[in-house]
């Protein structure tokens, strides 16, 4: 893994961004791959079986991004609704493609049993420059609250609003990436004003738990299930996993709603958020999807067989 940088090269150490720092960070986004092409074309594909809609439009700058959804087509208002999401986060690519991997090549084994719900891209213009901020520098999975000041975010809510206390089930599909440590982190300190305090990144696969509401064995069966495509996350040796301790093997808490994360958007009583490792030595790129594939699967049956 790289080494963190000393010092972020954006801003005045301990004083937070102002719109000048904020514009320079912006001058400094690259656009690395196509939403269009490798992210709605496959939506679009799924378009045979399945209803897709738009449920937002993003426009920054001389740039506009369709924000789309995928339904189940026989969708019944007497069946449990499962909410998927993913690219929360744009640079967190299998969430994306992971996603879109379960509705191509499981979501039709739920046919008459869920209401399936894909939201498999949040975050198009992160997702073309591979970042987790918006481009007003704002983290949209800390953003999902009333008013929220990041509009991937507000059109997702506006998007769930309908089905917020029917949905049985919400997965967020995430990753931890070195880049976490080495760009992401480091710009959250300078963007703060605060002081960056290195950490580690885990090798593993790892679920977030919600601490308000915790469903241990929920965790588990996606854990068991993961574990047949890619390897589980140890705990360091404070028992912890990015700074949080792990309470089972492979699970952390957070209390998501307080953080204004994603898989609080709901009052699924069953919820996780997953973190996919793709820069591991003994992970592929295929594995990861795959992983995030299996683990809505895995979800998916766990809750409908304890509804």
């Amino acid at each position: 893994m790289n080494t963190a940088p000393a010092f972020y090269p954006i801003g005045t150490p301990g004083t937070p961004w102002g719109d000048s720092e904020r514009n320079q960070w912006l001058s400094r986004q690259v656009r690395h791959r196509s939403y269009g092409s490798e992210v709605v074309s496959k939506i679009e594909y799924l378009r045979a079986r399945f209803d897709v809609e738009e449920y937002g439009r993003l426009e920054y700058g001389d740039e506009s991004f369709p924000l789309l959804a995928i339904r189940s087509r026989d969708w019944n208002d007497d069946l449990p609704v499962v909410l998927v999401t993913g690219g929360v986060h744009g640079y967190e690519t299998s969430g994306v493609h992971g996603a879109l991997q379960f509705v191509d090549q499981h979501a039709a084994d739920y046919a008459g049993r869920v209401n399936l719900l894909v939201a498999p891209c949040v975050s198009p213009w992160a997702y073309e420059r591979i970042h987790r901020w918006n481009p007003n520098a704002i983290d949209p999975n800390r953003s999902f609250r009333e008013n929220s000041p990041a509009e991937e975010s507000a059109a997702l809510l506006r998007l769930v609003a309908p089905i917020r206390d029917r949905a049985l089930m919400h997965i967020d599909l995430h990753e931890t990436t070195d880049t976490d440590e080495t760009e992401f982190r480091p710009a959250l300190a300078a963007r703060d004003g605060k002081p960056f305090e290195p950490g580690g990144i885990p090798d593993g696969f790892y679920l977030v738990d919600d601490s308000e509401n915790p469903q241990p064995e929920f965790q588990q069966a996606v854990i068991a299930a993961v574990e047949k495509v890619t390897h589980i996350a140890p705990a360091d040796d404070n028992n912890e996993i990015i700074g949080s301790p792990v309470v089972a093997r492979g699970v952390i808490e957070y209390p998501l709603k307080q953080l204004g994360l994603c898989a609080s958007i709901t009052n699924a009583p069953y919820k996780t958020t997953t973190e996919v490792y793709p820069d591991s030595a003994r992970a592929t790129p295929e594995q990861c999807n795959a992983a995030q594939a299996v683990a809505v699967c895995a979800a998916i049956d766990y809750a409908l067989a304890h509804q």
